[in-house]
């Protein structure tokens, strides 16, 4: 099995930066088996293409525009992804669907797509996340790890290791 979980988003506008700081807690914070690559695409797009191909599963950390309150999580499965990136929600927004088209012209998109979004409170310049976004941060990366434990993964916290 070949999974990538990754974390884009520009660290720079606040809560956009919230799917890197996602996988930046997975790698700091639990033991992943070897089949699991965490990757920060930061805000790159085609580049993407060769780390994102051929996966059995794709997960994708981010933040999602939706009319749901600041810090609400959206999970979105196979299909409705790429519909989500029809409309540009954020700088790197339309790389990733470049990326996603290229990848099913190629026949090499992932078996499964999963998308963690977290709605943001700010996209303006600042470095670091809201109180929100912070706040969300938590449950998000949770739901991220219920996603790699519902592939039948052992993923363990690292200080849950320490003491069994």
């Amino acid at each position: 099995m070949r999974i990538l979980v990754l974390g884009v988003g520009n660290i720079l506008l606040s809560d956009e930066g919230i799917g890197v700081r996602i996988v930046e807690a997975l790698e700091e914070r639990y033991h992943l088996p070897e089949c699991v690559e965490v990757l920060d695409g930061g805000t790159a797009g085609m580049e993407l293409i060769g780390p994102m191909a051929s996966r059995d599963h794709l997960i994708i950390a981010d933040v999602v525009l939706s009319s749901q309150q600041p810090g609400s999580l959206l999970v979105l499965r196979d299909d409705e992804v790429p519909a989500l990136f029809t409309r540009k929600i954020s700088p790197h927004q339309l790389g990733l669907s470049d990326v996603l088209s290229a990848l099913h012209l190629t026949d090499e998109f992932p078996q499964r797509l999963t998308l963690v979004g977290v709605v943001p409170e700010s996209l303006e310049p600042h470095i670091g996340l809201t109180a929100i976004g912070q706040a969300a941060l938590e449950p998000a990366l949770q739901k991220v790890v219920d996603v790699l434990r519902s592939e039948g993964l052992e993923i363990t916290a690292k200080e849950e290791r320490l003491h069994a």
